[in-house]
């Protein structure tokens, strides 16, 4: 390790090495809108991160509340944005080639900008996150997003790991819902009458998953004595426009992730660096 401030030469150097997907990784998530992927990340690289989004998430987190006094939304977990521009080491994971190809080579696009980056740590006793399609809450012209869920530690079922209705992109119906007690339940109904499997499975120490913009998913509650702790990176085509916003939610995340994009044009702001490309 060069110093504490700087990411080991390990770490750096596997950061830089291409995940290779087969043709039939690529042909699975283009039918079923996400993926699991295992070894993404070494056991080096997770630890280091562990320790290092840990920290700064304690560093950034406001929330006081009991869990019983939150609203179901507030019950699913800590959500902290834009570590990057807060910790120059969580940017280099942030902003890491290996897992911007992976996100490109998914969505068979020439490159990726980010959208933002968010932690998402699931306490002791925390409750469900319910049903709902991301891209609700995003003023992005096409469906041409992907985030990659990054457990910083084994999550078995007991811990919430991310569920998801495998090729539930193809659902209308309830994608106007946001986070919350009705999403869970419109959403759950929907799909019970659907034939799209439920995907729940534990994630190994260095597995990731990447979902598209409007693929259902879930998360159950944490029943463990332990923090679920997970990292998420959201990429959009580096092409993206910036649409009309449908909601109020949309024009939050335009204000905040996309501050001075243009309605028709490419999300091209200080915010918004390409991360990848061919």
């Amino acid at each position: 390790m060069n110093s504490i401030h700087q990411l080991p030469d390990s770490i750096a150097t596997f950061l830089a090495t291409p995940y290779n997907l087969t043709s039939d990784d690529i042909a699975f998530y283009n039918q079923y809108r996400y993926i699991k992927l295992k070894s993404v990340l070494n056991h080096e690289t997770v630890d280091f991160f562990n320790a290092k989004i840990t920290a700064q998430v304690d560093s950034m987190n406001q929330e006081n509340r009991a869990l019983e006094d939150r609203s179901t939304y507030g019950k699913a977990f800590l959500q902290l944005f834009n570590l990057w521009l807060e910790n120059p080491l969580i940017k280099e994971l942030i902003f890491s080639t290996r897992l911007a190809k992976i996100a490109s080579d998914l969505m068979q696009v020439n490159g990726v900008r980010l959208y933002h980056d968010q932690a998402l740590f699931k306490e002791a006793g925390g409750g469900i996150t319910p049903w709902h399609a991301d891209q609700y809450y995003w003023p992005l012209e096409t469906d041409k997003t992907v985030t990659v869920w990054i457990p910083l530690q084994p999550t078995p079922l007991e811990m919430g790991p991310l569920e998801f209705s495998a090729g539930s992109h193809t659902i209308v119906e309830g994608r106007e819902l946001a986070i919350s007690d009705e999403s869970e339940e419109v959403i759950q109904k929907k799909l019970r009458v659907t034939d799209f499997k439920h995907v729940i499975e534990p994630f190994d120490l260095g597995e990731v998953s990447f979902h598209s913009g409007w693929v259902f998913h879930r998360a159950g509650a944490n029943t463990t004595s332990s923090m679920r702790k997970v990292m998420t990176v959201i990429y959009m085509d580096k092409n993206m426009l910036l649409k009309n916003p449908d909601n109020r939610n949309q024009i939050h995340d335009w204000e905040t992730w996309c501050p001075g994009a243009k309605i028709g044009e490419i999300i091209d702001t200080p915010l918004n660096p390409v991360l990848y490309s061919r």
